[in-house]
């Protein structure tokens, strides 16, 4: 809940950047739009004056005289017909042929798109006719056999063809009226080709926008991670470097009682606790100086020749006396006897770490397993355990430093969150890797691969 309050201001900030985004392109989209229908309504106008200028009818001659002609028959039917529903259909019928014959037999649409090409402008059109009345004319009255409806006509206003003009004509028999439209083939890729470099910069402040947004949000996480690894840790370290100054300091009480003072037993006793726990405190300060060492300094080892096979078996052989009877251990070797540039303390220290975690994070008798092999140039190392295993999502960071396993809050074994580190820097720097296979609840495979001799 803390994270979405944290990112809601950047979430609410991103939206609005794509909002006014997206509303900067519809309004350029809608402006470009009334500016192409403008410029080809405009270009339209000159063209009919111009075939004005040697053609009256402005193509439509053909179509009016024979619109003139067959109104006298269509004028003797509507006469003739009482029922308003007959009325109707002839009404209908007369509309819808006097549109095919103005489509069809005018010569305007052949001539705006020569006049477009001429002007380089798209010279594919489609003519469109929308009737707004008809009246068929008797020797006595004008019979308005059809009006295009109030939702023809705003059917026709909202229309995305182009409208040129609207035209009149009246014959001997008939008078009309029409509008003239013109549809623009590719009208969209024309626009949009027009539009690139808006679009082209919108796409990309976008892209830069997400980027920069996205790296910030991984950063912020990232950072907030560390932050809470490094306070466990420094917890977990307070809590490691009490034990023995607890220790020492009740110790050092110890030896000022009388009776302690008087007994040799006693105070060799509690002068080798001393020891004990300031070899470990010592342990604990060296390990955070190497930590601190290796992130200034390249990490060296002092690497020689050994053997691989007789100093794993060197190290197994002091676990298992270490371990004794509480901890089933075995292990197999297919080595042939070969060798390995490898500095044997720290290569001990790898191993020793990963052996004390499969103890470690055992919930019942720990059973380990040490084997290795050969893999084309590299010796291959598994130490494997039946143990509590790791989540997939946490496999992928325990070699990082600081990072514990952890139930909710909850860190059910003690420890620094170095010791998975320290083995990941201790491979590489013998020119090797680790890995971990593991599933929960079904144990972990730590797989150590490192160059042999050649």
């Amino acid at each position: 809940m803390r994270n979405i309050k944290t990112f809601l201001p950047v979430f609410a900030a991103l939206a609005i950047f794509i909002l006014a985004q997206f509303y900067i392109v519809r309004q350029a989209w809608i402006q470009k739009d009334e500016v192409f229908d403008l410029r080809y309504r405009s270009v339209s106008k000159e063209a009919i004056q111009d075939m004005a200028s040697f053609d009256s009818y402005t193509g439509f001659k053909k179509a009016y005289f024979i619109i003139d002609d067959i109104s006298q028959l269509y004028l003797q039917k509507s006469l003739t017909l009482l029922n308003t529903e007959d009325s109707a259909l002839l009404a209908k019928d007369i509309r819808d042929y006097f549109t095919k014959i103005l489509k069809e037999d005018q010569l305007l649409s052949e001539y705006l798109s020569r006049y477009y090409e001429k002007l380089g402008l798209e010279k594919k059109i489609k003519p469109i006719i929308y009737v707004n009345y008809i009246d068929l004319i008797d020797i006595q009255e004008n019979i308005r056999v059809y009006k295009a409806p109030i939702s023809e006509l705003k059917k026709q206003q909202s229309d995305k063809s182009i409208l040129v003009n609207t035209f009149t004509s009246e014959g001997n028999s008939y008078k009309i009226a029409f509008d003239y439209y013109i549809d623009i083939a590719n009208k969209e890729r024309i626009m949009l080709r027009e539009l690139s470099l808006i679009l082209i910069l919108s796409i990309m402040s976008f892209i830069v926008i997400s980027v920069i947004y996205i790296a910030t949000m991984r950063s912020y996480l990232e950072e907030k991670r560390l932050s809470g690894l490094k306070t466990d840790f420094i917890n977990n370290m307070t809590h490691e470097l009490k034990t023995p100054l607890s220790t020492i300091t009740v110790a050092g009480k110890t030896l000022k009682h009388e009776a302690v003072i008087n007994d040799r037993e006693k105070i060799i006793e509690t002068a080798n606790m001393i020891g004990k726990q300031s070899i470990h405190l010592n342990e604990l300060i060296n390990l955070i100086l190497e930590i601190s060492m290796w992130e200034r300094t390249q990490f060296q080892v002092d690497k020689k020749d050994i053997k691989v096979e007789e100093l794993l078996r060197e190290i197994s052989d002091n676990f298992r006396n270490g371990c004794g009877k509480g901890c089933i251990f075995s292990e197999h070797y297919d080595l042939n006897g070969v060798s390995a540039e490898i500095d044997d303390l720290y290569f001990t220290t790898m191993i020793n770490n990963l052996l004390n975690n499969a103890v470690k994070y055992s919930k019942n008798t720990p059973e380990v397993k040490v084997e290795a092999f050969i893999s084309d140039s590299d010796v291959i190392i598994k130490v494997s355990d039946k143990g509590i295993g790791i989540s997939r999502s946490d496999q992928k960071n325990i070699f990082d430093k600081f990072y514990r396993v952890s139930t909710g809050n909850i860190h059910e074994s003690k420890g620094l969150g170095l010791g998975l580190y320290y083995v990941k820097k201790i491979a590489e720097a013998h020119g090797g890797s680790v890995s971990v296979s593991s599933k929960k609840g079904k144990g972990s495979v730590f797989i150590v691969n490192i160059p042999k001799s050649i």
